[in-house]
């Protein structure tokens, strides 16, 4: 099954550019969750530029509650500082079911490149340690390509995050066919290493059936910003309810395919 998780990050930038609790980010995951997504992602930077820590809190309990997965993603490099404790201080606090580990730098716009596992690789793998001692998944962002994305076994990674940013791009002009080849390589080669497979970056519903059509066995798309901004014409429900009939048809259509099969690792 290839589940939806709901990046709530638009939510809390809109909030914040005004000020107050308005739109309020629980209610928008209420909303998602109602809808039938998966789970909720965030990714709490530590300049709290959108989500907070008290929101990684409230999404937590509220996921717990209602019986679905959350996510958090972040830099495990980053210290803390005030408003912000830190990502494993965090994921100690609420224990979500899975975190991503994904190498942004304070003063990028959004992420935008996988880890380099020959520079990260050893610091990664106490870090990768903790996180799994607090029970939850883990998760590393990769750049399709990369053909040491083997090496996010031995750091001690349960998935890799595939970074679809480029995909998109070519898809939207016209030439997704190198992209897509690439993006199914990867996910073989970190699958043939015992790696499960999740994706994320700039997927809409235009260009993620294709994507799940083309590469095996994704286990889980993180989709914020594109869902967030179609939500505000058609509705955030009836949004997350296409991207639903998505995913749904791609788990269906795998079902389907005896050559399906699936990689080891949770």
């Amino acid at each position: 099954m290839t589940a939806l998780s709901v990046n709530l990050n638009k939510i809390a930038v809109l909030r914040n550019s005004r000020g107050g609790s308005e739109p309020d980010v629980l209610a928008a995951g209420v909303a998602c969750i109602d809808a039938g997504a998966h789970g909720l992602t965030v990714h709490p930077r530590p300049d709290a530029r959108h989500i907070r820590s008290a929101d990684v809190h409230a999404l937590g309990a509220l996921c717990a509650t209602r019986g679905v997965e959350f996510n958090v993603e972040g830099n495990p490099f980053a210290p803390p500082r005030s408003g912000y404790p830190g990502l494993l201080a965090l994921c100690e606090a609420v224990r979500p079911a899975q975190v991503t580990l994904v190498p942004d730098s304070d003063g990028q716009l959004t992420s935008d490149h996988g880890f380099d596992f020959a520079r990260d690789g050893a610091a990664l793998h106490p870090l990768v340690a903790a996180f799994k001692a607090l029970g939850c998944r883990v998760s590393v962002f990769v750049d399709v390509g990369d053909p040491t994305v083997a090496q996010a076994a031995v750091v001690g990674a349960d998935r890799v995050e595939l970074y679809t940013g480029p995909y998109a791009e070519a898809f939207a002009a016209g030439n997704p066919d190198a992209a897509l080849r690439a993006a199914a390589g990867t996910a073989r080669l970190a699958q043939s290493a015992g790696l499960q497979v999740n994706a994320g970056h700039d997927l809409n519903q235009a260009n993620l059936g294709p994507f799940l059509a083309a590469v095996p066995q994704v286990r889980e798309v993180s989709i914020g910003h594109a869902l967030i901004g179609e939500a505000l014409y058609a509705g955030l429900d009836a949004t997350v309810r296409a991207y639903r009939r998505i995913v749904d048809a791609a788990t269906a259509a795998r079902s389907a395919d005896p050559g399906c099969a699936g990689s080891s690792r949770g």
